[in-house]
């Protein structure tokens, strides 16, 4: 019997999780320290402890004892680029659907689709992201069968995992919702208006458990029950939109249900509508600099945008929407200096340095209730980048990357290929990767 109880006690064991290691601390000495809370500190010092900022130390301040000190003079010290939206994750190959998760076409269910089941933490992309300064994204789903793509989750690109699961649902009206919807405006805003009630409906205990009693088969009770926190705000709903006239339009959605918390992304004619998404406190998530009217419903694109939508008072976070291989996470240092840049040009309207860095920072942080991130300050999670210079500049590029406290190698798939095929390398008796 007592040999029985030690060997299910040593079973017990082996079950529960191993402890935390105890993450090193460590103090960025002598950068300048932009903490998107007020002016940077010229020569500053943070010092990271468990996994968070503990503090961010003037000039000429030493690191208390039992720090490792890290030499970040002449650098510039910022927190984490967060990417607004993007795929991250959740493609391997936009164009092979066996490797792209975002897209279920011919799924029974859709609003109910909660992206994090198809999660690669291995992905390629995330360390070839992360090594540019890329600390967290936004991982969202797109639409396929309806026109509701599903929950995407916030992820951190140290281990590739959610942050937040679960942590918004993604929507598309204009063109692409009408497409789906069966070919008009007026169909996409009809099987809006139908789920988010049947949603009501169910909140209200008004809905039969039966699936066959359900009103409208596009609309599955798990999909309703997914809906449920957006009415209540717990979940906002991110909405891909684009025309003004259609921006206009899903602003009514408050009118009819007040708790929810509206989200543009693509925005393209939003500068044509400002004031009003100012008034009604709804942020933007867009890629910053298009003009090119593609199609009808951004004929009012402009390279201004942003300026614009953020001079009037707008939220404004960058991401990459498009899902477009070319628009890449790790480009986002990269448009936000465009839009500073846009500023100097005649008749152009950009940001200022620190509104275009908040863009990709602390405005996407703010816009997912994420307290403690995009900034550095006492407590904030210790994502933290240390650039050989302005982080908006091209000539400037990561030298050290820290996620959560936890430094990060440098290396991705396409720094590993860069230094096996270097001119001048000698021969490994390997075959070549392409015949592989």
């Amino acid at each position: 019997m007592r040999r029985r109880a030690l060997g299910l006690l040593a079973a017990l064991l082996v079950l529960l999780p191993a402890p935390a290691a105890a993450q090193e601390r460590l103090a960025l000495a002598g950068g300048r320290v932009v903490t998107n809370t007020g002016a940077p500190v010229e020569g500053g010092t943070v010092l990271l402890s468990g996994g968070r900022v503990e503090a961010v130390l003037p000039a000429g301040a030493a690191a208390p004892t039992g720090y490792r000190v890290i030499d970040a003079a002449g650098k510039w010290v910022t927190p984490g680029i967060i990417a607004g939206i993007s795929q991250l994750g959740a493609v391997e190959v936009h164009a092979v659907d066996e490797a792209n998760e975002t897209v279920a076409r011919t799924a029974p269910v859709s609003a109910a689709l909660a992206l994090e089941a198809g999660l690669d933490p291995e992905e390629t992309a995330i360390a070839i992201t992360r090594i540019e300064g890329v600390t967290a994204a936004v991982t969202a789903p797109f639409p396929g069968r309806t026109i509701f793509a599903g929950q995407g989750a916030i992820i951190s690109l140290g281990d590739g995992r959610p942050i937040r699961p679960r942590a918004f649902q993604h929507v598309a009206y204009g063109e692409l919702g009408s497409r789906i919807a069966g070919g008009s405006r007026p169909a996409a805003w009809a099987e809006i208006l139908n789920a988010l009630d049947e949603a009501q409906r169910l909140r209200n205990g008004l809905v039969s458990p039966m699936r066959d009693q359900h009103r409208d088969l596009r609309v599955t009770r798990d999909d309703a029950e997914a809906l449920v926190p957006v009415l209540t705000g717990a979940q906002p709903l991110l909405v891909r939109v684009n025309r003004a006239s259609d921006i206009r339009q899903v602003l009514t959605l408050r009118n009819r249900y007040p708790g929810v918390r509206l989200v543009l992304v693509e925005a393209a004619e939003g500068w044509m509508v400002a004031d009003e998404l100012a008034r009604a406190r709804v942020p933007v998530i867009t890629l910053g600099m298009d003009n090119l009217p593609g199609r009808f419903e951004t004929i009012g694109a402009t390279m201004s945008n942003v300026g614009r939508m953020v001079a009037a008072g707008v939220t404004v976070a960058l991401g990459t929407p498009d899902l477009d291989a070319s628009f890449q996470p790790r480009l986002l240092p990269q448009y936000a200096g465009n839009l500073v840049a846009q500023g100097r040009l005649p008749g152009g309207v950009g940001l200022s340095w620190d509104q275009a860095f908040a863009a990709i920072s602390r405005a996407p942080a703010e816009i997912f209730g994420l307290a403690d991130m995009g900034r550095l300050a006492p407590g904030a999670r210790a994502d933290v980048v240390i650039w050989s210079g302005d982080p908006l500049e091209l000539s400037s590029a990561p030298e050290a990357v820290f996620i959560a406290g936890v430094a990060q190698p440098m290396e991705s798939r396409q720094t590993k290929l860069a230094r096996r095929y270097r001119p001048g390398q000698p021969e490994t008796g390997l075959p070549k990767a392409w015949m592989r």
